[in-house]
């Protein structure tokens, strides 16, 4: 669990279009939020949505489900196969066709290529370094601070760049009562925090206050004080405790503003069922965890484990009414490789791993744009699907792929977007970004301007009191918004 808090004095507009100010209507009123006179305080994500229909808002999208691949997959294995390129480069798969007339993805991913329709593959992204840092990920921004096997690289602002999560809870504050606008469903521990360098939703320069709420740093089953009334949470002296180390946390490092309103934050998680039940997965009906595949065996995998639970717990809270939800998606558990764990770092046996983390990522994606569809929630829940680069052309004599910075694909859906289309190509044997480049920071443009936020003009200040502008020259990817 990180920090929580929100400022309460001079907040911009929840929705685009709304005024901003301290009296403004989106804002807590009598325990709930409203929005032009409906009140939203016990609603989720669809509710809300029936009630901006109703108030006559505009369709901006009203949440963001990022999914990590850490380690680097595979752009040539998965979304930008070369049938056509020598045995050292092709590798061991073949293209199938989809839905979508010139749109072919690996032979691994047959319930995505069925539903192509709804999601656009990005083949020419660009932008990365040659290091294992989901920063610019999380961030849009390659420049960081020195962290544990990762060098710095300057260019960042004083208290480094906040996470997109981060942006939207500054931006926008909480949705509802109980449920922080930015979650991280990520593991915490630290063989998979060492792959990840970068916490997924960091606040950077905005502060502990926007930072995310990290699940797997508490006890889900004990996440809500069930029985314990408001006024009593004061005098709970364990709570305090758990609260003063998220404390001590933020003055190591700088960031102790708003702490005092994380704290009442915090406090309204505890005491809210709303999160907690949106993190309880068997409150869900059997056919939809089927669908996600939850009610299967898994008797290959170790301990008949898998991480498919993490993509409907990021539609469960979404619906709950968070802004913002990151998860990184491996086989279980995820961690060093190196020590028998799992991530996309595929330096040997690259088609022995595919074989095995592809049909998951398959079944699981698939069911989560397939329910935010049924849901009627796809057109306003935008997902991006990416690694931090992607791999060589050449196939190594480890029979894997290394580090390639210089390209790799992504998987956006949702949102409001353009679908079913493929927008760049690579060259000839998938070494560089041939037509369309698209920089990842391209990417963030879209989905910022998506949630309603003018890149061109929204800036934020550092620890230093300087102006940061979100994305820096960058703008959206008009193929898919304009």
């Amino acid at each position: 669990m990180s920090h929580l808090a929100r400022s309460v004095s001079r907040q911009p507009a929840l929705f685009p279009g709304e005024p901003a100010g301290d009296s403004r209507r989106s804002f807590l009123r009598m325990g709930g939020l409203t929005l032009g006179g409906l009140a939203l305080g016990g609603m989720g994500l669809p509710g809300i949505l029936r009630a901006e229909a109703a108030a006559g808002l505009g369709k901006s999208a009203k949440a963001v489900i990022m999914v990590l691949l850490p380690g680097g997959p595979s752009h040539l294995d998965t979304l930008d196969l070369k049938p056509d390129a020598p045995t050292e480069i092709r590798g061991e798969f073949s293209p199938i066709a989809t839905n979508v007339p010139g749109l072919d993805l690996c032979e691994l991913l047959p319930r995505l290529a069925g539903q192509a329709d709804q999601f656009t593959v990005i083949r020419s992204l660009m932008g990365f370094l040659d290091d294992h840092n989901t920063h610019w990920c999380s961030t849009g921004w390659e420049s960081h601070p020195p962290m544990e096997s990762s060098a710095i690289v300057a260019g960042f602002p004083p208290g480094d760049w906040p996470s997109l999560g981060s942006i939207l809870s500054k931006r926008f504050g909480p949705r509802v009562p109980g449920v922080p606008p930015a979650i991280d469903l990520t593991p915490i521990d630290p063989d998979a925090r060492f792959i990840l360098r970068t916490p997924p939703t960091q606040p950077g320069y905005l502060g502990s206050a926007h930072a995310g709420f990290e699940v797997e740093a508490v006890d889900r089953a004990n996440i809500m004080l069930n029985g314990v009334s408001k006024p009593r949470l004061s005098d709970r002296q364990s709570l305090l405790e758990r609260f003063d180390q998220f404390r001590r946390q933020g003055d190591q490092r700088g960031f102790t503003d708003g702490l005092d309103e994380f704290q009442k934050q915090a406090f309204e998680v505890l005491a809210s069922p709303r999160l907690a039940d949106a993190l309880d997965l068997s409150r869900e009906e059997p056919r939809v965890r089927a669908m996600y595949g939850l009610e299967q065996q898994y008797p290959g995998e170790r301990q008949g484990r898998t991480l498919l639970d993490q993509f409907l717990m990021a539609r469960r809270v979404i619906e709950a009414g968070a802004r913002c939800v990151t998860l990184a998606f491996t086989r279980w558990p995820f961690g060093r490789m190196l020590r028998g764990d799992f991530n996309w770092d595929w330096h040997k046996d690259a088609f022995a791993e595919a074989r095995g983390v592809l049909p998951l990522l398959d079944v699981g994606l698939s069911a989560l744009l397939r329910d935010l569809s049924e849901r009627g929630m796809l057109d306003d829940v935008a997902v991006v699907v990416w690694g931090e680069f992607g791999r060589t052309p050449k196939i190594n004599a480890n029979a894997g792929r290394d580090h390639w910075p210089a390209v790799c694909s992504a998987l956006v859906a949702g949102g409001g977007m353009r679908m079913g289309q493929v927008i760049g190509s690579t060259t000839r044997w998938g070494e560089m970004p041939l037509s369309r480049p698209v920089h990842f920071r391209e990417v963030f443009a879209t989905l910022y301007e998506r949630m309603g936020i003018d890149v061109a003009t929204t800036q934020f200040h550092d620890l230093a009191g300087r102006p940061q502008y979100l994305v820096g020259e960058q703008r959206s990817i008009r193929e898919l918004v304009g």
